[in-house]
């Protein structure tokens, strides 16, 4: 760690870096950030900076309110859209309290505390993000709703497109702050795009994340257009999803594979999907956390809206996907619940505890999915035991507060003010008297 803070103070010397940004999430995953001098950062690592925790949503208590921030120094970078004038830097915080516990509510700490219990199952969890976002000409909106900088679809090739110069630039300031990116291309909705993560340990990819949104807020703003995480910006179009792959690695060894096994996935691969069928509603007010979420769960297209698993089966809550014969290591599971609007910390902090607990409960997997989910009855769904995800954050709410594996994983604060936040958001939109109302009751009532 002090390598990596000479390092860090060298290169802030060499690159003549005019601010550091300290950056660390609020429950709701809303990027926090404060600057400081350069002259201050060795004391901010060796005495952490304080700060007023109870600002900020769901971090303290009012009467526990001062917290430090302790920058992270293996996460150090310089802001690529900062340019040369006044280079500005950013390092991820853990925060604690001021006698030096872990602050309860810091979320990177939740999933630090997951993949610690993890580790001493002999699991490293790595997560690889499928991320979709909407490119939107700007953040009004009219009757028809807000509108897209296009009307591409899927892979389509747009010359001279916004979308192109859009994925070119972020892409490569994505590679500046030393996150690899697998694929970009055009989604299935207007003006939606998907960037894809290379895998990484779940932190990395939680950081990794919170940086993505940040620079693509960014590069929207240079290039005159407006981008959105918003799980379902637009009626009757797809929704954006965080579609995650991921695997445990005991050691260099990948614990989903097994060859010669049905799919080549191991028996922990298999329990691994168990407990995150069994645990899907229960974390679904964090996986799909706003009332928003539901209209892209609930809303056709490529969004799961059933608890079940197949093989390649994209109507499926979690798919197990083509198995390449040469490469055993890349044996995985892909969830495809989450939103790009969840918080990335506490969603991976409860898949990973989902997973855990099937492979410690050693729960069965239940028969593969292979139709259409969608295209079922109710009553077929119903015989074959797919069970719904919830219908609305009310719905996921209800799940949750019942839930001990939430409760443990989350801890008892980051727990209870969940709950509060999502209960007083479904209060509000409950109250709304919506377009939708007037216009179908209005004039026939």
């Amino acid at each position: 760690m002090d390598k990596q803070r000479d390092f860090v103070l060298r290169t802030i010397e060499e690159r003549g870096v005019k601010f550091v940004r300290l950056w660390f999430t609020d429950v709701v995953g809303t990027l926090k950030s404060v600057a400081i001098a350069p002259a201050e950062v060795e004391g901010a690592f060796s005495e952490g900076l304080g700060f007023d925790g109870s600002a900020i949503e769901g971090l303290t208590r009012s009467y526990e309110s001062d917290l430090l921030a302790h920058p992270d120094p293996t996460t150090f970078q310089i802001l690529p859209w900062r340019g040369e004038i006044d280079p500005t830097a950013r390092m991820f915080c853990d925060i604690t309290t001021p006698d030096g516990e872990p602050a309860v509510a810091d979320p990177r700490h939740v999933l630090k505390r997951a993949l610690a219990k993890a580790g001493d199952a002999g699991f490293t969890f790595y997560t690889h993000p499928e991320i979709e976002f909407y490119l939107l000409k700007s953040s009004s909106y009219g009757p028809d709703g807000p509108e897209p900088v296009d009307s591409a679809g899927y892979f389509d090739n747009v010359p001279g497109g916004t979308a192109h110069d859009f994925r070119r630039r972020s892409v490569r300031m994505l590679e500046d702050l030393g996150i690899s990116v697998e694929y970009s291309h055009h989604e299935g909705g207007p003006g939606q795009n998907e960037i894809d993560l290379r895998y990484a340990d779940a932190l990395t990819t939680a950081d990794n994340i919170m940086t993505f949104r940040t620079v693509i807020k960014e590069v929207a703003i240079e290039q005159g257009v407006y981008a959105t995480f918003m799980p379902k910006p637009l009626s009757g179009q797809p929704g954006s999803g965080m579609h995650t792959h991921m695997s445990l690695f005991e050691g260099e060894t990948n614990a989903f594979y097994e060859e010669g096994a049905q799919y080549q996935l191991s028996t922990v691969g298999r329990q691994f999907i168990a407990g995150l069928l069994r645990h899907a509603n229960e974390i679904a007010a964090v996986t799909n956390q706003f009332v928003n979420s539901y209209k892209r769960l609930w809303g056709g297209d490529e969004a799961p809206s059933f608890v079940c698993w197949g093989h390649n089966n994209r109507s499926a809550l979690i798919r197990v996907p083509l198995y390449k014969p040469s490469k055993g290591q890349s044996s995985r599971v892909e969830y495809r619940a989450l939103d790009s609007a969840a918080n990335p910390y506490l969603a991976y902090a409860l898949i990973l505890a989902a997973g855990l607990k099937g492979i410690e409960e050693g729960y069965e997997l239940p028969p593969e999915a292979e139709d259409n989910v969608w295209s079922l009855t109710d009553g077929e769904r119903r015989a074959l035991g797919y069970a719904p995800l919830p219908a609305s954050l009310d719905h996921a709410v209800e799940y949750m507060e019942e839930s001990e594996l939430v409760a443990e994983t989350l801890g008892e604060q980051v727990f209870s003010y969940v709950l509060l936040n999502k209960r007083k958001e479904w209060q509000e939109y409950r109250a709304q008297v919506t377009p939708f109302e007037l216009k179908r009751n209005l004039e026939m009532l």
